[in-house]
């Protein structure tokens, strides 16, 4: 069916769902569908407003684009992993580990993008009001920042959770406080901890002993670190590549720098939350080398930028425009301490060797709060100028 053909079909059946149609109780479901095959038409009646070509939905589209090499890598190295811990000799490039990655990351996906969609239909169906697109990032995100071991509908009642909880409560996409798939995480996470925080989860089919061999372990880097094995750390050529046990789309470090230059490249994503953050976390993990009291303390600052989910959650959650600050000097600040706090809680909390999950949902708190205060600082500099 051609464009013109299907945008004739939509128009045709359009006003069975307006107002006082047969189906006008489903106008927001139909609308969002509508919008979702074409660029709405609607325009302002009067007042001034600025012509641009970057809407909401191209926005959203540059971010997934942003994550496709995080899911690539993701899928091949969940496959290279499962095939490593049965003792099988499988190159990380080839098409098998492709294959058994895909099979297993891809129900992840259509589950987040089913439930998560699904419920904000739902909410806008109830409320009449239109369907917004910012999920169509989140449904991305969240099978990335999960073990690939996680039984679906747990994921299903996280997502049902952040989005409602976190997301509609305070008025729907914009109005939100806290990132919507780092709330689905921080809910597996204390709702569900075993299957987020063991060494078997991270690998395709460990959690269910399907064949692993003897001697063999999914602890992820910061788990080893953790318990002070520093011995048993991956090379930090591994690490940067990916070829390590740990959520979906945070191992390769490469693959997220391929998606940082394309947010920073298209303006999407904030270069000053990214960098403040990395130097943030680099002289957190510096101070703590000077004063390492335990092994984990030990671990080279620099390292801890290529472990865990740093990277990822610095380029693709800190970054999120709606839940992180909008001035200029705000981005500065709140990107460094999220650094800070992630490098912390790392290592000095032993209960959760992650860090950045609560650090940045942490920040997304006050976010406001600083900006209040930069543009409160701007307002008596300019003040001072004008009684001088």
């Amino acid at each position: 069916m051609k464009n013109g053909k299907l945008r004739q079909f939509v128009d045709k059946i359009k006003p069975t769902f307006d107002k006082g149609g047969k189906l006008g109780f489903l106008k927001s479901t139909f609308e969002g569908f509508e919008t979702f095959l074409f660029v709405p038409n609607t325009v302002s009646l009067k007042g001034s407003h600025i012509r641009d070509s970057i809407n909401l939905k191209r926005t959203m589209a540059l971010v997934v684009i942003a994550l496709l090499p995080a899911v690539l890598m993701g899928m091949l190295n969940t496959g290279y992993q499962h095939f490593l811990s049965q003792g099988q000799d499988v190159a990380f490039w080839s098409g098998q580990a492709l294959w058994y990655g895909f099979i297993r990351v891809f129900p992840l996906i259509v589950v987040s993008y089913i439930v998560g969609l699904g419920t904000e239909f739902a909410v806008a169906q109830v409320k009449g009001h239109e369907i917004n697109e910012g999920f169509l990032v989140s449904g991305m995100l969240i099978p990335l920042i999960v073990p690939v071991d996680i039984p679906l509908w747990m994921l299903a009642v996280a997502i049902v959770f952040a989005v409602m909880i976190g997301k509609e409560i305070f008025g729907g996409t914009g109005m939100n406080i806290f990132n919507v798939a780092l709330l689905t995480r921080a809910f597996l996470f204390f709702a569900y901890p075993i299957f987020m925080s063991g060494d078997k989860i991270w690998i395709g089919g460990m959690f269910k002993g399907e064949n692993v061999v003897d001697g063999f372990s999914g602890a992820t880097p910061l788990a080893e670190a953790a318990a002070g094995n520093l011995d048993s750390l991956p090379s930090s050529m591994d690490m940067f590549m990916g070829y390590i046990p740990g959520s979906v789309g945070e191992t390769s470090t490469l693959a997220i720098l391929i998606g940082a230059f394309i947010l920073i490249y298209t303006g999407i994503g904030s270069w000053k939350i990214m960098l403040s953050a990395t130097v943030g976390g680099l002289l957190m993990g510096l101070l703590l080398n000077v004063f390492a009291v335990n092994p984990f303390m030990e671990v080279p600052f620099w390292q801890h930028m290529i472990m865990g989910g740093f990277a990822f959650e610095v380029v693709f959650m800190a970054t999120d425009p709606v839940t992180a600050t909008q001035t200029e000097t705000g981005k500065w600040i709140y990107g460094f301490l999220i650094g800070i706090l992630a490098i912390l809680v790392r290592v000095i909390n032993p209960a959760y060797p992650e860090g950045m999950m609560l650090a940045i949902l942490f920040m997304n708190v006050f976010a406001p709060l600083i900006d209040y205060y930069v543009v409160q600082a701007n307002i008596r500099k300019r003040l001072k100028r004008v009684t001088a």
